[in-house]
């Protein structure tokens, strides 16, 4: 049975970032917000929970799974990124967007896109996942919070619980968050482009 935390949008209960941090720690799955929906996280190393996410969304081997970071530095730990991509991603984040990178050897090969070796990337704007994964120190694995037969994310933490309360570990509350998809930007290849365009403005590449 998932634990729930209402954790205040404004001034976030350390104790219940401390005590999510542990649950992560302990293989927990977990049902947190970004600036874009809700999202599933787990581990980034917790191939049990990773395959749990697959079970619940019911998704192919070939899915794409997101790494959440707290910040620039730990993209380049998990990313091979040169000047050009450093500058765009410092001036869009933190906010809606995903970028496309080549992965390094950091992040686990059944995260990384089988054939290109990379992965996603997002430093979203949400104090609450910002504090978890500060703490945490390091990346967080996730995958949009959208359930089988529907085509958008679940928007009611207390819709979640019904729906997911006896799949998940933890469910944060941060209120109804509307489901909308973040920009996808490729910075593969030396090439720079959106792929997606979603909430996110880069008008740098208009």
């Amino acid at each position: 049975m998932a634990q729930y935390f209402e954790i205040h949008p404004d001034n976030p209960q350390r104790r219940l970032i401390t005590h999510t941090v542990e649950i992560l720690n302990r293989g927990g799955l977990i049902s947190l917000p970004t600036d874009s929906s809700y999202a599933f996280a787990c581990h980034i190393g917790d191939k049990r929970a990773l395959d749990k996410i697959r079970q619940i969304r019911q998704l192919s081997e070939k899915h794409d799974f997101t790494l959440i970071c707290k910040d620039l530095t730990q993209v380049s730990n998990f990313t091979k990124i040169n000047n050009d991509t450093y500058r765009l991603i410092k001036a869009l984040t933190p906010g809606p967007f995903t970028f496309i990178l080549d992965a390094t050897k950091e992040v686990p090969k059944r995260l990384q896109h089988a054939k290109k070796k990379t992965i996603g990337i997002r430093v979203p704007d949400n104090i609450v996942t910002q504090l978890i994964v500060d703490e945490l120190d390091e990346p967080l694995c996730c995958s949009t919070l959208i359930l089988p037969d529907n085509a958008d994310a679940e928007t009611d933490p207390y819709e979640i619980r019904e729906k997911l309360q006896k799949e998940l570990d933890l469910i944060i509350d941060f209120g109804i968050i509307e489901s909308q998809e973040t920009t996808v930007i490729n910075c593969t290849d030396n090439d720079i482009e959106i792929t997606r365009q979603g909430i996110g403005h880069a008008p740098m590449l208009d």
